[in-house]
């Protein structure tokens, strides 16, 4: 085996397991999902979720979009396809709708079949008062003058799997940018670059995973095939070196394009919304979405 292909099956290898153990952190540790914790713990969760978002956002503006719209333009250069029709920025939007529609379908869905959250404030029992949305409010806080809402239906399952989905197609390209590499040097650079930001990513998605809905099995189903969404790419682009293919890079330019569309959904519909919508530590709450975002702007520009 030439020593090129051994060093993108170690790369491989290394990706599956190091976001394995960073997406199964918030995943198996009680502290992440306890949702009855003190008053300082739901703080220090919902900063944890800032920081998330910060991460997300530059994902989105930094790495997704920008990887994108490099890829459709080279693409379309490549087909000869002129047009004055901004073609990326549509192919991204259709991402954006298609989510969009799929959510109110599946919603709207859930309000026909009556679904028992619609029914909860008829079943409230023990004192506690249930909204519509599944926020909670805590008796002796009212009683003290405070009004706090806690809620632990704000993330979607939906949404989560929408997240889920739109980040694993981009780990796919991601792992085909390594396989298609022609030199080790450039393999283990780009794997690096890709380790570092993808322990990062992986945690940040298992953390809204945790905060959502969603059992505890399908949090470990969406995290294992997360991790094996890169090593994937690789294997394809492997299987292409080795095959001398150079077929379907525009279907990936325009695939690329609506995972790109979904992303900016999920980034500004639901993740940064329910953070800065939600009362209190506000100042806070930015400061943190500035620290994720500045951690992934200084991994981009370091890259």
């Amino acid at each position: 085996m030439e020593y090129l292909l051994q060093v993108k099956i170690g790369a491989l290898i290394g990706l599956l397991l190091l976001t394995l153990l960073f997406g199964f952190i918030p995943a198996k540790v009680k502290w992440f999902r306890d949702t009855n914790g003190t008053e300082a713990h739901r703080i220090v969760l919902s900063l944890i979720s800032c920081f998330a978002g910060g991460v997300f956002l530059a994902a989105c503006l930094l790495d997704i979009i920008p990887d994108y719209l490099s890829d459709i333009s080279a693409e379309l250069d490549a087909q000869k396809l002129e047009t004055s029709f901004p073609l990326p920025e549509f192919i991204m939007a259709a991402g954006f709708f298609t989510v969009l529609i799929l959510e109110k379908m599946v919603l709207s869905f859930r309000q026909m079949r009556g679904a028992r959250d619609e029914r909860a404030p008829l079943l409230s029992e023990n004192g506690h008062g249930h909204t519509h949305s599944g926020a909670v409010t805590t008796p002796d806080l009212e009683s003290s003058g405070h009004h706090v809402h806690v809620d632990f239906q704000a993330h979607s399952p939906f949404r989560s799997f929408m997240l889920f989905l739109s980040l694993s197609l981009h780990s796919v390209f991601e792992g085909l940018a390594i396989g298609l590499q022609s030199t080790d040097s450039k393999v283990l650079e780009i794997c690096i670059a890709i380790l570092v930001h993808k322990s990062i990513i992986v945690f940040s998605l298992s953390v809204k995973l945790v905060q959502s809905a969603v059992r505890p099995f399908w949090i470990a189903a969406y995290i294992s095939v997360f991790a094996l969404m890169s090593p994937l790419g690789i294997a394809i682009g492997i299987s292409v070196m080795e095959a001398e293919l150079a077929a379907g890079a525009l279907i990936q330019a325009i695939l690329e394009g609506l995972a790109a569309g979904t992303f900016i959904y999920i980034t500004f519909m639901e993740i940064l919304p329910h953070e800065l919508n939600s009362a209190g530590n506000q100042v806070l709450k930015v400061f943190f979405i500035l620290l994720g975002f500045t951690i992934m702007a200084a991994l981009t520009f370091l890259g």
